[in-house]
């Protein structure tokens, strides 16, 4: 099979190779995939540098979600369990070794694609979906009435933000740098849009709730909770989800209590191992608003990326952060007709 392996450290995704690799040999309890399309993602980035916490001993063949169809099955499960997926299944999920044309996964790490999406859309949804509903509806507790202020609302966790609290009932302002994000955040449910470029965008955003009362809820995957302080309601709640800003910011406590607001913080990776029952709880939520509409893809579409060798373009693109939504490669897989 073709891949893109990292054999050493490198300066940035235009060093990165496609080459011919051994087709992987999936363990026991496994299954194999042909992948039909991979998202990047920020990490992506950073663990080809070498500067991400978790590193994977050299070599690895990078990436990690993915959609496909599944080629073999699991020959042991543990209790003698029936593997849930056949083969010919088209399922996603995320591990290791996304850029490639095979991989290997465990049933808990993959999902079926839902029915009438494509391979392209599905792939990226296993980070994005999961961590802005378990922020929204576990974390935060949104509901019909809130003010939900979304920031990098057209980002790949930001325009899954926007989908959910507009579905649970809630007016979303977004917060993007320019005016086609914002525009694409409006095309996904937002009702307001403000440029967090100004100086005055807390004040903006103040005065789109009612009374100048703030915003309920705050999701934040930038880095902006000190200055979301200042357009927060009383009894309002911060969602930290995470730095793309850089930096990671320091919060003066005294204002903490002076608004009566929680912060609370988001680590949905971690919720496999500390809360499985949650995992499968808010995937459920996920599939429901998919069956209704209410939960799109969130793809970027502005331009198409097709085949491995584009994934060092695609990588720059992300990284230059000139794209919206999450930007997923197609990979062509002979006799397949749909991507």
């Amino acid at each position: 099979m073709k891949g893109i392996q990292v054999s050493q450290y490198v300066s940035g995704p235009k060093d990165l190779k496609v080459t011919q690799l051994s087709d992987p040999t999936p363990k026991p309890n496994e299954y194999l995939i042909a992948i039909h399309a991979t998202a990047t993602n920020f990490f992506d980035l950073l663990q080809i540098r070498g500067k991400y916490q978790h590193q994977p001993p050299l070599p690895w063949i990078s990436g990690s979600e993915f959609s496909g169809v599944v080629l073999q099955t699991p020959t042991s499960l543990p209790g003698g369990k029936t593997p849930k997926f056949k083969v010919g299944d088209s399922v996603f999920g995320a591990t290791q070794g996304g850029y490639a044309e095979k991989i290997c996964n465990t049933e808990e790490r993959l999902r079926p694609v839902p029915k009438g999406w494509s391979h392209f859309d599905a792939a990226g949804l296993f980070v994005t979906a999961p961590t802005s509903y378990g922020g929204l509806v576990t974390r935060a507790g949104v509901k019909k009435g809130d003010f939900v202020l979304v920031h990098a609302a057209a980002g790949g966790v930001g325009l899954a933000a926007v989908q959910i609290a507009k579905a649970f009932g809630a007016t979303v302002i977004a917060t993007a740098g320019t005016a086609h994000k914002l525009e694409v955040a409006r095309s996904y449910g937002a009702d307001y849009g403000v440029d967090y470029r100004a100086k005055d965008w807390a004040k903006q955003v103040q005065n789109l709730t009612p009374k100048g009362r703030g915003v309920d809820i705050v999701y934040d995957p930038v880095g902006l909770i000190a200055d979301s302080m200042k357009c927060i309601a009383w009894n309002g709640r911060l969602l930290v989800v995470g730095f793309a800003g850089g930096p990671i910011e320091k919060v003066a406590t005294n204002r903490i209590l002076l608004k009566n607001v929680s912060v609370v913080g988001l680590h949905w990776g971690m919720y496999s191992t500390y809360e499985p029952g949650t995992v499968e709880t808010v995937w459920d939520g996920l599939f429901e608003l998919m069956e209704s509409g209410k939960f799109r893809g969130t793809c970027y579409t502005d331009k198409e990326f097709v085949g491995l060798e584009t994934v060092p373009e695609a990588l720059e693109q992300l990284g230059s952060r000139g794209t919206w939504g999450k930007v997923v490669v197609k990979v062509p897989q002979p006799g397949a007709s749909k991507i």
